[in-house]
This record gives structure tokens, C-alpha cells and sequence, in this order.
């Protein structure tokens, strides 16, 4: 359910590829990766202020791939509980994707 649901979602950027990003599913546009999905969770790329407000999500948390405690700082794992945002949250990401890779 939960990665059916990011897929759907990735898939809705029509310029956006499928690839890989540490080994783990991504959506990217121009190369740069947006959105992830890891641990049954979507992940997405923020400007600080949506970082922010997203964090405040219940469970949600700066994104460590490596499991080290050396988080991603523009990086917020957000939990399947906050489904309902995931859509907005990879609009945000593709957005400053787009503005900040030109």
C-alpha cells in the first residue's frame, strides 16, 4: 500500500524518471533526485521552511539513510500516518528541485 501509493504519487510528475538513490527507489527531474521511499515511508527534498512545518509531523524525521546519525538536513522521512500529505510534500520537493538545479 504504502509504496503503491508513492509510486502513484512520483508517477503524477510527467517529466519525472524512476531511478535509484542509495540503492532505494526515487523519482528524479534533471538528475536530481525529489522523492524517495525508504522503510515503508516517502521522503522528500525541502526548502528549510517546509522542513520545518513538516518535522512537526508526528514521527516524521530527517532522513539517514545510512543509519550512522548523520541525517540529510533538506531530507524529511515522513511516515505513512501522514499520507494525506505526501502529495503536497512532493510538490513542494519537485519545486525546489527544479528552481535549485538550473
Amino acid at each position: 500500500m504504502e509504496e503503491e501509493l508513492y509510486l502513484s504519487i512520483g508517477r503524477q510528475f510527467s517529466d519525472a524518471v524512476q531511478s535509484q538513490m542509495f540503492g532505494k527507489p526515487c523519482f528524479k527531474i534533471n538528475g536530481k533526485a525529489f522523492i524517495c521511499f525508504f522503510q515503508n515511508e516517502s521522503v522528500f527534498k525541502l526548502p528549510e521552511n517546509i522542513v520545518r512545518e513538516t518535522l512537526a509531523l508526528e514521527g516524521s524525521h530527517l532522513f539517514d539513510p545510512s543509519g550512522k546519525n548523520r541525517p540529510m538536513k533538506e531530507w524529511v522521512q515522513v511516515p505513512y500516518m501522514h499520507k494525506d500529505k505526501w502529495h503536497s510534500a512532493a510538490q513542494a520537493a519537485f519545486k525546489y528541485v527544479i528552481e535549485n538545479n538550473k
